[in-house]
C-alpha cells in the first residue's frame, strides 16, 4: 500500500480517535458499576422519596424539537454571514447580491415557518 505522505498525518488521527472510542467503551464496561439481576428493590427507580409516575418514556411536545431545530438554523445563518462581514469589500456587487439571495430565501423559509405556527408558543 503506497500512501502519499500527506495522508498519513490523517490516518494517524483516525487511528488515536478510534482508539480512544474503543478505550472508553471497554473502560466503562470493565471498570464501571455492575447492576445486579433481578428484581430487587435497589434497581428500581426512586426520587427523593416521590412515586414514581407513569412512564420515562414519555414523548416531548414537538415544540422542544423545532425549537432546538429553529435555533440551530439561526445560528448556521449566522455563521455564513461571518466571512461575508469580514470581506464585504472584496466580494463587491456580486457578494452583495448573494448574501442578498442568501437572506431572501432564508426569510422565504422564516414567514413559511411563522406561517405555519411554529413560533406560536402559547398552543
Amino acid at each position: 500500500m503506497n500512501l502519499p505522505e500527506s495522508y498519513i498525518p490523517i490516518l494517524i488521527q483516525a487511528g488515536v480517535a478510534i482508539g480512544f472510542v474503543a478505550v472508553s467503551l471497554l473502560g466503562a464496561h470493565f471498570l464501571g458499576p455492575q447492576q445486579k439481576k433481578g428484581n430487587s428493590v435497589k434497581n428500581q427507580s426512586w426520587e427523593c422519596g416521590v412515586p414514581v409516575e407513569g412512564n420515562a418514556r414519555t414523548p416531548f411536545s414537538i415544540k422542544y424539537f423545532l425549537t432546538a431545530v429553529l435555533f440551530v438554523l439561526f445560528d448556521i445563518e449566522i455563521v455564513f454571514f461571518y466571512p461575508y462581514a469580514v470581506n464585504f469589500r472584496e466580494f463587491g456587487m456580486e457578494g452583495f447580491l448573494a448574501v442578498l439571495t442568501f437572506v431572501a430565501i432564508f426569510f422565504m423559509a422564516f414567514f413559511y415557518v411563522w406561517k405555519r405556527g411554529a413560533l406560536d408558543w402559547d398552543k
